[in-house]
């Protein structure tokens, strides 16, 4: 018997997927607890819909990381900090000082998606990259002068 994954269920299959599973096991576990549904034409042209629905809802996530890439292209941040012999910072910039600038800025972004190895721990100016999507990133110049 053909079902529909409502759930992921381990070994089984994941949401959305349709799989050939025996009548017994569909009848009297997926489909009582809501894990599948009978495959038939009506439940897979609504699988279908969702998944239409679902990739526009991907590209336009997609296509407004790319929008927000281009603005933040030309932003530079401005740190003042204390520095103490040869540009050596007392502390440091960190991912979330970053995230917290580029809001004032205007732009919501989560500190998580800021991809800095270690915290910024020198004068001058420093790319850093933001990851806004899977395929999108973008570069951000943090700059920083002494006190």
């Amino acid at each position: 018997m053909k079902v529909i994954f409502l759930k992921d269920l381990k070994g089984q299959g994941k949401k959305g997927e349709v799989k050939e599973v025996s009548e017994g096991y569909a009848r009297n576990f997926l489909i009582p607890r809501g894990y599948a549904q009978i495959a038939n034409e009506g439940n897979l042209k609504q699988l279908e819909q969702l998944h239409k629905a679902e990739s526009r809802r991907k590209e336009k996530e997609k296509e407004e990381a790319m929008e927000t890439a281009e603005k933040l292209k030309s932003v530079t941040l401005p740190f003042q900090v204390k520095a103490g012999e040869g540009g050596r910072l007392f502390g440091s910039i960190t991912s979330k000082q970053i995230a917290d600038g580029l809001e004032k800025l205007g732009f919501k972004i989560d500190k998580r998606k800021i991809l800095l190895d270690d915290p910024i721990r020198s004068l001058g100016v420093t790319n850093v990259q933001i990851r806004l999507h899977p395929e999108v990133t973008a570069t951000v110049k943090v700059h920083i002068t002494e006190e």
